[in-house]
């Protein structure tokens, strides 16, 4: 059955287990070997587990349930098996907790009761605030002064012999014997270490450092030198994304809070690692040979790889035998928190970006009492399926390429209200390789999109110039975005398929903007979209903003 749902026509349900055990090969080259901080018995906190000396070896990762939704155009539900055990021992610890009291009338009338010291009246009135005010003050405050009080409240931290500098915090051992950070608020830490305004050096020790936020090996690395770019690959073997996710994430050396201090050349190795690590991997699974272990491929060589694995993509029965057959990019800049405790949006201090690879099948089980395997073949998601089909069905109903006559009309394009006085293009920049555009039908007030202008619809499918066209694009489309005003954009690639070579289904970026009045309710969930402007409006607005070449 080719329809993705959980029903199977003989009244049961039917969904796919993934049971994941990897091995990662280490492409990092250096060792940035740290003092985290200290436990309590003064015994100093080192991040080696952070930088493995060989290839890393996972056995037997989380177990991740994939269940289509019912109606396929509603995407799939992924289960982290862990997680759930931890509920299922007792289903009513599933609700959320009630608002915390809060009176700022007590909060004066406490402080105003000391006004002869006023440095301990100071250091008492952060520490005695509500939590609500403390959360608000900590993402929206632009005084240093403020966060150092707020992260001294959070956290106790280790001092150079200036007793000023922080160069570490204490850590304790947790009762399954891992090494966590002794933090006192876990919610405004998460806020405050998010706020750009916060000292570096206080970022540095709560947040930046290899190590400092668990031990997720680092697998890759690209230094760019002189221009002060320096990316890591994480590795997340216990992840939400079935088998495994990766990371690449600024360095603690190179510290890059907003789109306006990300260079063209961070962006270049952001995605580089990206594109490194799923050759390799697609590499691996073909048993095409690799001679680079602990250190950057070089990019000749790098695309050497590719143009191997694509002229493997030509054989018909090989394709056949793929395990992974996408890959999975994605980023959420921006961070904000409400001081109701509503997280509304989901990045972690720094800017970072996500990547994994989506396999062809996963293992089928069916809700009866003994979870048999279903004799269904079960095919695993990723978003750009969805588009597939469409275009697909397009096809069958018109005999056209729907991305030939989509690039027909974005450039064809007259204005909605007729005006002819006004620009009507939908393109924001274009270049040899590819086009970022307005679409006409935003899904997001803000929304803008990337697409390749040939058919190329994967990274397999794209030579040196195209990623290079395609960096520079995302670059340009989220340092106009911000220039405009948006703080929280959430980034994700819809693409082809490996094992789908002869379709013309070309590669697409997607740049969600969250907007401050509507983050989404009765009619999104809906599908229904409002907006408030012309998407030709909005074209005219993004390329007065666009970035200096």
């Amino acid at each position: 059955m080719k329809i993705r749902t959980c029903v199977s026509p003989d009244g049961y349900f039917v969904y796919g287990v993934h049971r994941p055990s990897f091995t990662v090969r280490n492409l990092r080259k250096l060792d940035h070997i740290l003092t985290l901080g200290v436990f309590s018995d003064g015994r100093a906190n080192r991040n080696h587990r952070n930088f493995p000396e060989k290839d890393v070896t996972e056995p037997d990762a989380d177990w991740i349930y994939e269940i289509p939704n019912p109606f396929s155009f509603r995407g799939t539900t992924y289960i982290t098996r862990s997680w759930a055990e931890k509920k299922a021992e007792n289903p009513l610890v599933i609700s959320l907790p009630a608002p915390a009291t809060v009176s700022f009338t007590d909060y004066l009338e406490k402080q105003l009761k000391n006004p002869d010291d006023p440095e301990q009246t100071f250091r008492q009135a952060f520490s005695d605030l509500p939590e609500s005010l403390l959360l608000a003050i900590a993402e929206t405050s632009t005084d240093p002064r403020d966060l150092v009080s707020i992260a001294k409240h959070c956290c106790k931290f280790v001092y150079d012999s200036d007793c000023l500098t922080p160069i570490g915090i204490h850590y304790h051992t947790d009762s399954e014997g891992r090494y966590r950070a002794v933090i006192r608020h876990h919610d405004l830490f998460e806020v405050l270490v998010n706020n750009i305004f916060l000292p570096d050096m206080y970022k540095e020790v709560m947040v930046l450092k290899p190590g400092v936020q668990g031990d997720s090996e680092i697998v890759g690395e690209w230094n760019g030198g002189e221009s002060g770019a320096h990316v890591y690959e994480y590795l997340r073997r216990n992840s939400y994304i079935p088998w495994g996710h990766y990371a690449s994430n600024m360095a603690h050396d190179a510290i890059r809070y907003h789109i306006r201090d990300l260079s063209l050349e961070d962006m270049s190795g952001l995605r580089y690692l990206y594109y490194q690590r799923n050759y390799v991997r697609m590499a691996e699974e073909l048993n095409i040979d690799i001679s680079h272990s602990r250190d950057t491929i070089p990019a000749d060589i790098l695309e050497d790889i590719r143009k191997e694995i694509k002229r493997h993509l030509s054989d018909e029965a090989l394709r056949k035998s793929f395990r992974f057959t996408a890959s999975l990019w994605g980023w959420n800049y921006g961070f904000d928190f409400a001081p109701s405790k509503y997280r509304l949006h989901a990045s972690h201090q720094q800017i970072h970006q996500q990547f994994a690879m989506v396999p062809v099948v996963a293992d089928v089980e069916k809700s009866t009492k003994n979870h048999t395997a279903s004799d269904i073949r079960f095919s695993t998601y990723c978003c750009g399926d969805l588009i597939h089909a469409f275009i697909e069905e397009y096809r069958r109903e018109t005999g056209h390429s729907f991305f030939e006559d989509y690039c027909r009309a974005i450039r064809s394009n007259i204005r909605m209200d007729g005006r002819e006085n006004r620009p009507s293009s939908l393109i924001v920049y274009e270049d040899e390789q590819v086009m970022l555009f307005v679409p006409k039908a935003q899904t997001s007030q803000w929304e803008l999109q990337l697409m390749t202008t040939g058919p190329v619809g994967n990274i397999l499918e794209a030579d040196g110039s195209v990623r290079k066209s395609l960096d520079t694009a995302i670059w340009i489309a989220m340092r106009t975005l911000t220039k405009m005003g948006a703080r929280m954009i959430t980034t994700i690639e819809y693409s082809k398929r490996f094992d789908l070579p002869e379709v013309d289904q070309r590669l697409l970026v997607s740049f969600l903007p969250k907007l401050p009045e509507s983050p989404g309710a009765f009619s999104e969930a809906q599908l229904r979209w409002i907006n408030g402007h012309y998407p030709e409006d909005f074209a005219i607005a993004c390329r007065a903003n666009l970035p200096q070449a």
